[in-house]
């Protein structure tokens, strides 16, 4: 039997890309572009006008439509809106994009099919054929895949069982919005939604699916995703001081399903102006340190969700709750009872870093931003404002903000973990041997580094976190696919512009200033020149022009006269 007719429709802004695909679909007479378009607001209006007649029976859309990596999350409110308004066209993501957050976001809204640009045109095709006959297709993007048996009896009874706990917790949750429950009523549906919090993390831990299971196998570790879309090498954890060997790994370590672990298989390069205390450390350890406080961080979210902690309380366990992170992330990248050899006597490693507490708590752990309202959206879905807007829990721009808020936490905690290690021992040489990068090892660049890092922070401190506050942003520190970017977000900071004192408020005054004078002088630079330029040219430049007009005349008229007195003469 021969393909049935597909009608396509292309979304992407590549035109390069568009011609590329439109040539080589030229050899599949049962696969037709019927449209093509470049931005969202052509998408919607040229799709409904020809879904008017059924024309299409199938989109091929790039997820990072005009947006950068960081930003991608644009192309999942597009497929949003087409797959509210046309739940039964499938759609193809043919893109750059290999974020499994991204796509795994993009797979919870709906959308069929994944490949990803510059595979083979055959499995592109494919493709096409079986989210036209019905049915779904995701390549997949590791190397060869662990085999993974058929879901067995237990796993289909895990996935019923958390559907029931959902459903009853979705109940709970509305009945306590009710603001007429009585005080002994809001106390049951209360305990009633601990119960299943409870419940809902006992099943979680105990029957894991969406986490990463790490297995020995011949030697090596390797990384199987439990409902058995991807496999791939995993992270190892760090060293302990003076030592080469890897930190003991127990036989199952559980990490969370999403895209930061791809992000730090990069070499995970500052790409930005600003240092950072990580960058003094090799790669290895670097992707380990982060490694480490992503997963301690999930599991203090996990303790969380099985506490009795209220929402409420957020605001005052935040200091305790990141001082917490540091130290556990701290203690298991040195190793609890690692030593160092200072004056012929072995120093409690760990001990003396902790000793940094206040320090770090007050330079960096206190000035992460929004930790509250990541915490309220992972533990109590509660909407995140983006751009002065509330998103409920659960849409695309509510997952790409966590994660940007995520990633920076990440990053900070990180920072905060190197630096009491450059505060009191930056220059020992075991310390340096074991952790630092070769480029940075001499006393010379662990000076200028450390230099750097405290006028970053005299900076950070006088200038830019007042103009961050005036300009109502919070800069952000996130992890891609080639390194380490920064980013800002927009959010309401009123309160603290008001208590801005002493170089800061001169620092936001003087902006003021410059904005208010800035148009107005070059208003009147810009009508000064205009003078300038008429009196040049149309006073002077005319001026000059008669007087060299005069003077040519002149001595025209003199030659001339010469000429014929001349000529008079001879007639004579």
């Amino acid at each position: 039997m021969s393909n049935p007719l597909t009608h396509i429709f292309l979304i992407d802004d590549d035109q390069i890309f568009r011609l590329g695909l439109s040539a080589a679909l030229e050899s599949f007479p049962d696969l037709q572009i019927v449209a093509e378009v470049d931005t969202a607001t052509k998408t919607l209006e040229r799709l409904a006008d020809l879904q008017r007649n059924g024309v299409v029976d199938l989109i091929i859309f790039e997820l990072l439509l005009g947006r950068t990596h960081s930003n991608a999350f644009s192309g999942l409110s597009l497929c949003q809106q087409i797959k509210k308004n046309y739940p039964d066209l499938p759609i193809l993501l043919l893109t750059s994009c290999s974020e499994t957050t991204q796509l795994a976001a993009a797979k919870k809204l709906g959308v069929e099919g994944y490949c990803l640009k510059g595979c083979e045109i055959g499995l592109i095709v494919e493709a096409m054929r079986r989210l036209r006959a019905g049915e779904s297709y995701w390549q997949t993007l590791s190397a060869p895949p662990l085999s993974i048996s058929p879901p067995s009896w237990h796993y289909k009874l895990r996935q019923s069982g958390l559907q029931q706990i959902e459903n009853t917790l979705a109940l709970v949750t509305s009945q306590l919005q009710n603001p007429n429950l009585s005080k002994l009523d809001w106390l049951f549906w209360n305990g009633r939604r601990r119960e299943l919090l409870a419940a809902r993390w006992l099943v979680n831990q105990l029957l894991p699916t969406d986490a990463i299971v790490i297995e020995q196998e011949g030697g090596r570790e390797r990384g199987r995703w439990g409902d058995g879309e991807r496999g791939g090498e995993v992270p190892r954890l760090g060293a302990g001081v003076g030592s080469n060997s890897q930190l003991s790994v127990s036989s199952q370590v559980l990490i969370p399903q999403d895209g930061v672990l791809a992000k730090l298989q990069s070499g995970l390069p500052n790409l930005t102006d600003i240092p950072l205390e990580i960058d003094i450390l090799q790669v290895e350890k670097r992707r380990d340190l982060l490694y480490i406080v992503l997963q301690k961080f999930e599991e203090i979210v996990e303790t969380l969700r099985f506490s009795q902690v209220t929402i409420e309380q957020l605001p005052r366990t935040r200091s305790r709750l990141l001082h917490d992170l540091w130290q556990v992330s701290l203690t298991d990248f040195f190793g609890k009872y690692s030593t160092l050899p200072v004056d012929n006597r072995e120093l409690a490693f760990v001990d003396s870093l902790l000793q940094d507490t206040s320090i770090v708590q007050s330079a960096i752990l206190d000035k992460i931003p929004l930790v509250v309202e990541l915490l309220g959206n992972r533990l109590f879905d509660a909407p995140l404002m983006i751009d002065n807007v509330p998103y409920s829990a659960g849409t695309p721009e509510v997952l790409a903000r966590s994660e940007l808020l995520r990633e920076n936490l990440i990053i900070q905690v990180a920072n905060a973990v190197t630096q009491p290690l450059l505060n009191q021992f930056a220059d020992i040489e075991a310390i340096k041997q074991s952790f630092y990068d070769q480029h940075l090892i001499s006393s010379r660049e662990i000076a200028r580094f450390r230099n750097n890092l405290s006028w970053k922070y005299r900076r950070v401190e006088l200038i830019d976190e007042p103009i961050a506050i005036f300009e109502s942003r919070y800069d952000l520190f996130v992890l891609s696919e080639i390194g380490i970017k920064k980013t800002s977000i927009y959010a309401p900071r009123r309160q603290e512009l008001e208590q801005l004192r002493g170089i800061q408020l001169v620092v936001t005054i003087a902006y003021e200033f410059r904005d208010a004078i800035a148009p107005r002088l070059r208003g009147t630079v810009a009508w000064v020149g205009q003078g300038v330029v008429y009196i040049l040219t149309q006073v002077l430049g005319r001026g000059i022009g008669l007087i060299v007009r005069g003077v040519i005349q002149g001595v025209g008229s003199a030659l001339q006269d010469t000429r014929l007195g001349k000529d008079g003469e001879r007639g004579k």
